[in-house]
């Protein structure tokens, strides 16, 4: 178990800089790894070998990552205890990450304006993964359902943004956002048929919306 004496930070009352402190440069990738592609020439038998590995694999991957929910609820826990918050932790793995989402009444203390808090801790969790594992952690931690909030909030954005890109048939530029909301923007775009592209240097990286060619 990852106990708070190993990386603590406090939850409520951080300023800008105290955030930038803690908080990396890259917290999400913005492109997610493409997935291994299977030789469709191959033998039957090989196939069949190839199959019953990549299961192994998957099996592997699933337990990794659940071996990382499982330290990041402990160190969680441990925070939730040290800022006398009540919270209820539930784990869960999307694709290629695993997620704790934390749930509660009094949660706000953990997001703080515009989610700075919540991405502070996201990295100080991953932090105490990676400690654990020696593996660079790319878990994904929610407090108060702020995630899935921000999420339908930004696909909306971003496909009326691209509406507008299509209308006009003029690059549009975005405001600086995070990975975490640049990588949903993309998604909407992508989803519309137009292009996007991220651009600039942390924390001023954005994204810019093209037409289609």
């Amino acid at each position: 178990m990852v106990g708070p004496e190993d990386i603590v930070v406090p939850v409520a009352g951080m300023d800008d800089q105290e955030l930038e402190s803690v908080v990396g440069d890259d917290v999400l990738d913005d492109d997610l790894a493409e997935d291994d592609l299977v030789d469709d020439d191959e033998d039957d038998e090989d196939e069949d070998e190839d199959e019953d590995e990549d299961e192994d694999e998957d099996e592997d991957d699933l337990g990794s990552l659940e071996e990382e929910g499982d330290i990041a609820a402990d160190y969680i826990e441990g925070l939730l205890d040290i800022a006398d918050l009540d919270g209820d932790i539930d784990m869960d793995v999307e694709g290629d990450r695993a997620v704790v989402s934390v749930v509660g009444a009094t949660l706000d203390e953990l997001v703080g304006d515009d989610g700075e808090v919540l991405e502070a801790l996201q990295e100080l969790t991953r932090l105490a993964v990676h400690r654990k594992t020696g593996v660079r952690a790319r878990l994904m931690l929610d407090v108060g359902g702020f995630r899935a909030r921000r999420r339908a909030e930004l696909a909306d954005l971003g496909r009326s943004m691209a509406a507008e890109v299509e209308r006009s048939g003029e690059p549009k530029k975005l405001r600086a956002m995070s990975p975490f909301e640049r990588k949903i923007i993309h998604d909407a775009v992508a989803l519309a048929g137009l292009r996007s592209e991220s651009e600039g240097e942390e924390p001023h990286r954005r994204v810019v919306i093209f037409p289609a060619k």
